[in-house]
């Protein structure tokens, strides 16, 4: 959380877990490039460790369970009722997650005549409704994990610069191409399965549809300043679309069904490329994109690095789990590359084959690289003679 120099979209104060994340996975702590589960398979079941202790355990056997007979009576609320009373009339935030809003009409937002941010993240919210009055100074609007199933509400609130409808049940992009001040938008996680409605928004820079059912880049030659799109897990099997966005400097297409990079050479400028995860068994067409610091390929058939050597000034290589096997060419490839920092090997033929000697080979042939997988290399200068004698 795709992990990172990125806007951090975790919930605030809540133990939810996103199964997808469209960063990119070098950004994590210098772990290697995971799935695009969680760590330990979360699958949506609660599980309860067996040496735990309950006051009642007969709620995870019993479907009939219930403890109604152990609430005390009381007045009996909605759950959005008078839920903002206690916030300050002058506030420019609104901050409200995890707490059963259903309905925003309810929560009188109207009241607030200075806000500028709104997070109403993981709640039970199903339309978009009441937010003209806060037209003139709202700016970000966060609805991350609600239940909304159309892009509805939004007419007035031109001066919008950050939309975030992540983890919904939108099924269609529609009514906000008239947002012209809309700099990010994140629709991670919907049911969207064509790319549509962005005409016009020229000031866009970001752009997140991971996580969703789109199979064909398409739409986007409108958005000349986009600068980053976020597509990882979809079902895209071209990189085709891309030409018309000339400020590309970032793009994230892990798990789709890329096959060809040579469609890349239509964004040439193109300075971040995470592509794990895909179908990919050569990096021929990638020899184009000379700008490239970040060049992510783990989890692919590649077994060879040929066409990243005009790549000059690669920073971070991330090549686990492919078919690479030959030390030659890595030193050949890479070797001149006088910023590269950090790379990723481990899975590949070259690392199996001899583990114990991997890391000294790697270090023998490439001396200015300082992190090989996720270890930092903490040593001072070393000669290639030094180098020499520990693979003895």
């Amino acid at each position: 959380m795709e992990v990172q120099p990125e806007k951090d979209k975790e919930s605030e104060g809540t133990a939810h877990i996103d199964i997808v994340d469209d960063r990119p996975s070098p950004r994590i702590d210098g772990e290697p490039s995971p799935s695009l589960r969680d760590s330990k398979g979360w699958d949506g079941k609660l599980r309860i460790p067996k040496s735990a202790l309950m006051s009642n355990p007969e709620a995870l056997s019993d479907p009939e369970y219930s403890d109604d007979s152990n609430v005390l009576q009381g007045e009996e609320i909605r759950a959005d009722e008078n839920l903002l009373d206690s916030e300050d009339s002058e506030a420019e935030e609104i901050m409200c997650s995890h707490s059963r809003i259903s309905s925003l009409p309810a929560l009188r937002l109207e009241r607030f005549k200075n806000v500028a941010r709104i997070c109403l993240r993981q709640n039970l919210i199903q339309d978009i409704e009441s937010l003209d009055s806060l037209a003139d100074t709202l700016e970000e609007l966060d609805l991350y994990d609600n239940l909304i199933s159309h892009i509805r509400g939004l007419d007035n609130l031109t001066k919008l610069t950050s939309l975030d409808l992540s983890f919904n049940k939108i099924k269609h992009i529609k009514h906000i191409n008239h947002l012209k001040n809309l700099k990010e938008i994140f629709l991670v996680a919907n049911k969207i399965s064509k790319i549509e409605g962005l005409e016009g928004l020229d000031k866009l820079k970001s752009l997140e549809l991971g996580s969703n059912r789109i199979r064909e880049i398409q739409n986007l030659d409108s958005l000349k300043n986009l600068e980053e799109l976020w597509l990882a897990k979809n079902k895209i099997t071209e990189l085709t679309g891309l030409g018309g966005l000339p400020k590309l400097r970032l793009l994230s297409i892990q798990s789709n069904r890329i096959r060809d990079l040579s469609p890349l050479k239509e964004v040439p400028q193109l300075e971040e490329l995470y592509i794990a995860h895909n179908a990919l068994e050569s990096l021929e067409g990638i020899e184009n994109n000379t700008n490239l610091k970040i060049l992510e390929i783990s989890n692919n058939q590649i077994s060879s690095l040929k066409g990243v050597g005009p790549l000059k000034d690669l920073e971070e290589l991330w090549a686990s789990y492919n078919q690479l096997g030959d030390f030659a060419e890595v030193e050949r490839e890479l070797k001149d590359k006088e910023d590269l920092t950090t790379v990723y090997f481990e899975g590949n033929p070259l690392q199996l084959r001899g583990p114990a000697l991997y890391r000294n080979k790697v270090r023998l042939a490439l001396p200015q690289v300082k992190q090989i997988d996720a270890s930092k290399l903490f040593y001072p200068s070393i000669t290639q003679a030094d180098m020499f004698l520990n693979l003895l």
